[in-house]
């Protein structure tokens, strides 16, 4: 799979659309993230990687406000969301999309209905250009019109996930969090998923911060990858970068069995 443009540092601006430093975040006297210090840069796709339970999601939720921090800075489109009115926050809000873990759809909500909600918050339109664009998204994301209709409850693993990114695409957004997209999904299933991601990516000029413990993601669709130990960042760069690095963590990831076997079947 070819990747994007942001793979080649040449071609890229370098622009941070995301830049966290020292970020400190805690749950009662354990401290998740200890000043952290993270770019994401635009049109790139990152993978975010780490050990189970270590704070992946973490990061991510600060990022979208809904895990306080204790300390530190994130700054989104150059702005610090810390010094940002409601107005304000609500419009970088707008620029961004999210795929929770789960999907998080509504469950008493149709798809159609699903993907509306973001729009029917910030958008004044009628009701006929709110199902022709859930429409449109519904299509972008590889799913049959007659989805449309259906309740998350008639819908496959694969068809939810794909469901919650047609809603996290609702607004046209400019950056993209997927929290562990391919987590619950068959090879198959996940492969099409990182294609869809990718086409979407390069058509659409998004920014992907991808949180995921999917080899074949890493290897296949992202242009950069940063790793989480200890609550800081303890390697970070692309795949090759990644498979040199002498931590320890990082070794045994991606050079384990189940790394040789997906690096294996890359190459073959």
């Amino acid at each position: 799979m070819a990747r994007s443009p942001a793979a080649n540092g040449a071609d890229r601006s370098r622009e941070a659309i995301i830049r966290v430093r020292e970020l400190e975040v805690g749950f009662g006297e354990r401290l998740i993230l200890k000043k952290l210090d993270l770019d994401v840069y635009r049109g790139e796709i990152l993978g975010f990687v780490g050990p189970s339970g270590q704070g992946k999601s973490v990061l991510t939720r600060a990022i979208l406000g809904l895990n306080p921090k204790r300390g530190g800075s994130i700054e989104v489109f150059g702005e610090d969301l810390d010094g940002m009115s409601g107005e304000s926050r609500k419009s970088v809000e707008r620029r961004w999309g999210v795929l929770f873990q789960q999907g998080a759809l509504f469950s008493a909500l149709t798809v159609r209905q699903n993907v509306q909600v973001p729009m029917r918050e910030y958008l004044k339109l009628s009701e006929r250009l709110l199902d022709e664009l859930a429409m449109l998204k519904i299509e972008m994301v590889g799913l049959k019109p007659d989805a449309a209709d259906k309740l998350p409850s008639e819908l496959s693993g694969g068809m939810i996930k794909r469901a919650s990114l047609a809603r996290a695409l609702a607004l046209d957004p400019e950056i993209l969090f997927l929290d562990e997209p391919t987590s619950g999904l068959d090879p198959i299933g996940a492969g099409e998923f990182d294609e869809l991601i990718a086409t979407l990516q390069r058509t659409l000029g998004l920014t992907v911060f991808m949180v995921t413990h999917d080899l074949d993601s890493l290897y296949t669709v992202c242009d950069r990858i940063a790793a989480l130990g200890d609550g800081r960042i303890i390697a970070e760069g692309p795949i090759d970068e990644m498979l040199a690095s002498e931590d320890p963590w990082v070794r045994s990831y991606f050079h384990g069995k189940r790394a040789r076997a997906v690096a294996g079947g890359i190459e073959g």
